[in-house]
């Protein structure tokens, strides 16, 4: 397997996380994208979208982070991180689906802000953000997994955003269930953090 990636982007990190923590075999080809490389006609034709992760698995080519994690889950057989039943299939969906909805324009975004140069509004996606983890913080407060007594891709997808949020100026510290939560996904074996990098990126 070969996943086209980027260091500092979170959705390259929760692919290249998902792959560690099953511990399946794989190269990581980093797509320059300060350089462009992502808008190549040699990218385009894996990801017509231009966008980071995408997943070569010998010729089967998966693009989106979310779409990734479902993939590698259902080829590994592991209905732990991913679970048949209806119930707890359309539970890990909704989480994806916060993953890419209200993760993505709200910590992911502020992020992008700092760490990219996105001409985003530093108040208003930061506010959406708190709004997020306030809701993260009611929903881990009684229980360590977002959905049942175990990690799933469901965790992963809001983990790699969601400890990264100080980078764009989104403050944890008011929220202990939140934090619990991140080092427990860092417990897990086979976790690896975000590979730091000196390259300053601007959009």
């Amino acid at each position: 397997m070969k996943l086209y990636h980027h260091p500092l982007s979170g959705h390259s990190h929760r692919a290249g996380l998902f792959l560690s923590l099953l511990g399946l075999p794989h190269e990581l080809v980093e797509v320059d994208l300060k350089a462009g490389a992502h808008k190549s006609p040699e990218f385009l034709k894996l990801n017509p979208f231009g966008q980071v992760p995408v997943l070569d698995d010998d010729g089967v080519v998966i693009t989106d982070s979310n779409a990734i994690l479902v993939y590698l889950a259902k080829k590994a057989g592991r209905t732990d991180w991913l679970p048949e039943d209806p119930s707890g299939a359309a539970a890990v969906q909704r989480w994806l689906s916060v993953a890419a909805g209200e993760v993505a324009y709200g910590p992911a975004a502020a992020r992008l802000i700092t760490v990219f140069g996105a001409a985003y509004n530093p108040e208003e996606v930061i506010a959406r953000a708190h709004v997020l983890l306030k809701r993260l913080e009611s929903r881990l407060g009684g229980q360590d997994w977002l959905v049942g007594d175990h990690p799933t891709i469901a965790d992963v997808a809001v983990y790699s955003y969601v400890a990264q949020a100080p980078e764009g100026n989104v403050d944890l510290s008011g929220y202990p269930a939140v934090n619990a939560f991140l080092r427990r996904v860092e417990g897990l074996p086979g976790f690896v953090p975000f590979v730091r990098t000196p390259v300053g990126l601007a959009a």
